[in-house]
């Protein structure tokens, strides 16, 4: 290391703002009000049961109530408290488990339909909510009841290759972003998805015959060679990162909602100035992208989506292959 070079810099990194204060003997109000309510639970038992039962008989009885309370309240797992986490479960087990995307509601079958089938008719299964109703095609993501939010890819630096000066001023870079994001949510996701070298192996062999030189075309054909072998062996990762930026509605209706939207939107412009500075693009990503984008988190495991149809377009199943010869004709 040269004598100009000041080594690495220490970086403040703020605490965390979303850990509950401690109101009482390091426990937050949702642990108190746990730990009171068992404590006053148990009172009330003893003081109903005082007069039938020894106090050892009584603390032997209110023992595993005391430590589930205790648990309940100080547990956790996977960074969520076990109160949470058994309120989830509690969810889960009471919700439906057959969903259709039915958004005005799901009508029960007519009666003839139940006696001609001779059985007794099942439960009827109950409307999908997703968080997102709609998706417009510059990428504006409709939340309903909590606003709109647009989704941007965003690059990424690799610190290891940069001197200690230069990785100094991109993370302050970063934490400049950080520190402006006052209103609003933001979320930065980081996911692992599977590479396709298919497209990329399909062009450089679409453009190797235009190459200048033999060999040139050689080398494409099999680096484009290579390129389909090694997807076919080997299992490859690829990682992305995505920036949701959200807004909530200020006001109800389509007045609101539009507000919503060009909020979100200047909140991404500024993002990718900012991040512009630590060496981040930020691009912003239109409707088919947002649903492909979606569709890949939602199902990480499966192919790529096709090309969703737009609003208003009349879906059949003809196949496509139809239509070539009256197009065909009709150039012609």
């Amino acid at each position: 290391m040269s004598e100009h070079d000041p080594g690495p810099q220490p970086v403040r990194i703020h605490a965390d703002i979303e850990r509950e204060d401690r109101i009482l003997a390091g426990l937050t109000a949702r642990q108190a009000a746990i730990l009171a309510s068992a404590a006053l639970v148990l009172w009330a038992a003893f003081a109903a049961t005082r007069r039938l039962l020894p106090p050892a008989a009584f603390i032997a009885a209110a023992a595993p109530f005391a430590v589930a309370a205790l648990a309940l309240a100080v547990g956790r797992r996977d960074g969520l408290s076990l109160d949470r986490l058994l309120a989830a479960a509690l969810r889960q087990a009471r919700a439906p488990r057959r969903l259709v995307p039915a958004p005005e509601g799901v009508a029960p079958p007519p009666a003839w339909i139940s006696l001609a089938a001779g059985a007794r008719a099942g439960p009827l299964p109950a409307p999908l909510r997703l968080p997102a109703t709609a998706i417009s095609p510059d990428g504006v993501i409709v939340l309903g009841g909590d606003g709109t939010a647009v989704m941007a890819a965003a690059s990424t630096v690799n610190l290891g290759l940069r001197t200690p000066a230069e990785q100094q001023a991109l993370t302050a870079g970063f934490g400049r972003w950080l520190n402006s994001l006052q209103t609003g949510s933001t979320q930065i996701l980081v996911r692992a998805c599977r590479a396709d070298l298919t497209a990329m192996a399909s062009a450089i062999r679409a453009r190797a015959a235009g190459l200048p030189h033999t060999a040139l075309e050689t080398a494409a054909l099999g680096h484009a060679a290579f390129l389909e072998d090694l997807g076919r062996g080997r299992d490859l990762l690829a990682r992305q990162v995505l920036v949701a930026v959200r807004e909530p509605a200020p006001a109800a209706g389509a007045g609101g909602r539009s507000r919503s939207a060009a909020l979100a939107g200047q909140r991404l412009t500024a993002a990718a100035r900012a991040l512009a500075t630590a060496g981040i693009a930020v691009t912003a990503l239109d409707g088919p992208a947002a649903t492909a984008a979606l569709a890949a988190c939602c199902n990480p495991g499966a192919a790529a989506v096709h090309p969703a149809a737009p609003p208003g377009q009349v879906i059949t199943a003809a196949p496509a292959l139809a239509l070539l010869p009256a197009e065909r004709s009709w150039a012609g």
